[in-house]
């Protein structure tokens, strides 16, 4: 009888530990970057932040995310205190201590925009919109070609701005003629300032850059990243990842 009270013990005391393991949520960590990811609230929210949400249920994981400054958050995920980082930019520093996916989580581009409307023209060369008033920020760098061409004189009239919802409100009150601005981030101020029907972007894209989700080495969850890879690509290939990007900023 004791042998048997024992054997039910040991079973019950191992299915909650399975059932514990199962419960406990990936922690992610990220930073304030909208639209892809930012604190709303309590919680979290933006473009990133729902692909990923969506994309663990379908794994059946629970998910927290904290919204951190990056330096803490890319701390955290190398010492294995936090289990993913997102949207981070691969570089040969980070792949010691992290496991990249596969899967492009969100290129960031970058891209010209204009009045609708507008006769400035684009053909992917600085020297098509050398001619027209162009929007910056301040102190941002716009890759290798944008900032080349400031630098040479490329692009002779420049208009400086301290933020990019500057720039913005200046190209929808006629001020400049074109911003150069990430794509997603101009559709998230254009969308705040009711102009995204009245702004449109011309092709092609200046440059995209991917940026991923990647999982703590120390952690070892190379594993999950790469079944969250393959929900990833169908999400892609069905549609629904552009779906939520659509619905974000149609709601």
């Amino acid at each position: 009888m004791i042998k048997i009270l024992k054997t039910v013990l040991l079973a019950s005391v191992l299915a909650l530990s399975v059932t514990s393991a199962k419960s406990e949520a990936v922690k992610l960590v990220t930073l304030e970057y909208p639209p892809y990811e930012y604190k709303d609230g309590s919680s979290a929210d933006g473009i990133v932040v729902r692909i990923l949400q969506a994309a663990f249920g379908k794994l059946g994981k629970d998910i927290t995310i904290e919204v951190l400054p990056w330096k803490r958050a890319l701390h955290m995920v190398k010492e294995g205190d936090a289990d993913a980082i997102f949207t981070a930019y691969k570089n040969d520093e980070r792949v010691k201590f992290l496991d990249y996916s596969e899967t492009v989580l969100m290129p960031q581009v970058l891209s010209v925009w204009v009045q609708k409307g507008s006769d400035v023209g684009f053909d992917g060369s600085m020297d098509s919109i050398a001619g027209h008033k162009i929007g910056l920020v301040d102190g941002i760098s716009y890759g290798t070609m944008v900032d080349e061409a400031i630098k040479v004189g490329t692009l002779k009239s420049v208009d400086y701005a301290p933020q990019s919802e500057n720039n913005i409100k200046k190209l929808m009150g006629g001020r400049i003629d074109a911003i150069i601005m990430n794509k997603y981030g101009a559709m998230h101020h254009l969308k705040n300032h009711k102009g995204l029907d009245k702004v449109v972007e011309l092709q092609p894209e200046i440059s995209s850059i991917p940026s991923y989700i990647a999982f703590s080495k120390k952690n070892n969850l190379a594993g999950l990243r790469d079944q969250l890879d393959g929900v990833l690509q169908e999400m892609i290939a069905s549609g629904e990842y552009q779906k939520i990007i659509d619905t974000y900023f149609a709601g």
